[in-house]
């Protein structure tokens, strides 16, 4: 960590000395800077492709920074940094919804316009959420998987990806509360719910330790797009494909083979589309076309009209299950 930034990290106030500025109309397209969760998920490239794309469509500039580790304090650097390059918005997928929340309010004060995409962060520290899906039903699709991959009964795990994550951990409330809820689901049971830490090797590890605790193990759920293909490669190098099924959130392209093989599901969306829709949304506000109140619409280039809803929420779509039967669908 350079001097600059430990500063950042130590003294916000010393950080950024000059007096508070305004968040102005801006009159053409601005600087927007991503800042997703990690700099090696490919998920966030294919995004920022999409990003790339309306940039081209509608002018301004993109600038893409991530941090190495999945971290909140890794992000907040990269907050402070964006700030000092005078972006007009940053864009970021939040590694801990409440930990970077100050940094970005501070640069809410620096006259820098905060949204979140992929993964919220607390909605005091943004103005509007990109959400790639209604995260209920993302939920819904994940555990309906599990239901038609176990037969409807038996032992399943979860395994996310870090514990503070904000999806992820809405998500696994929600299967809680439809497990107790529903009749349906009654003969399925939560095992364990493990953690991957953003790491392929350790969602390698986590998936073989589920295995190992659990013998009747059923399925595993992987909410998270880098776990999902690192638990698939370590079960068919155990040997155990297909005798413990996998679903959750991933790249189609990279589980193709177990969903052709009927070892494994997927819920996927237009990852590119997300980006662009972000981009689109991030320029939109820095232009005050749109604020982040609920029922505003605005029209984001060739994805059409969009309306946001409570909190601020902007939900790009409907997501899908993924089987060999529309894996074509999916190009990514």
């Amino acid at each position: 960590m350079n001097g600059y930034l430990k500063l950042a990290l130590l003294a916000p106030a010393l950080a950024f000395p000059h007096k508070v500025l305004a968040q102005e109309c801006a009159k053409e397209p601005v600087t927007v800077g991503f800042l997703p969760k990690l700099d090696t998920d490919p998920y966030f490239q294919v995004a920022k492709q999409g990003a790339e794309e309306a940039q081209k469509e509608i002018g301004g500039k993109l600038i893409q920074v991530a941090p190495s580790q999945g971290t909140a304090e890794a992000q907040i650097e990269f907050i402070n940094s964006l700030v000092s390059q005078q972006v007009g918005v940053i864009a970021i997928s939040g590694n801990d919804a409440n930990a970077v929340a100050p940094a970005l309010k501070r640069a809410a004060k620096q006259g820098v316009r905060v949204i979140s995409y992929d993964s919220d962060v607390a909605a005091s520290a943004r103005s509007i959420f990109v959400n790639q899906a209604k995260g209920d039903s993302l939920a819904e699709m994940m555990l309906q998987s599990a239901y038609d991959l176990t037969g409807g009964e038996g032992e399943f795990a979860i395994l996310s990806s870090t514990p503070t994550a904000t999806n992820q951990n809405a998500w696994i409330e929600f299967i809680k509360e439809k497990l107790a809820a529903d009749p349906k689901f009654a003969k399925l049971k939560l095992a364990q719910v493990a953690y991957g830490e953003e790491s392929e090797q350790v969602n390698q590890q986590q998936a073989l330790a589920l295995v190992q605790a659990f013998p009747d193990l059923k399925a595993i759920i992987v909410p998270a797009g880098i776990g999902l293909p690192a638990a698939a490669r370590a079960l068919e190098e155990a040997g155990l494909t297909g005798k413990v099924k996998l679903t959750g959130l991933a790249p189609a392209t990279l589980i193709s083979k177990y969903i052709k093989e009927g070892s494994a599901q997927d819920i996927w969306w237009n990852v590119s589309d997300l980006g662009y829709l972000t981009y689109q949304t991030a320029q939109a506000l820095a232009q005050c076309k749109i604020s982040g109140k609920s029922g505003e619409t605005f029209k984001a280039g060739r994805l059409g009209e969009y309306t946001i809803g409570a909190a601020g929420e902007l939900i790009l779509g409907p997501a899908k299950i993924v089987t060999p039967a529309n894996l074509a669908e999916f190009k990514f």
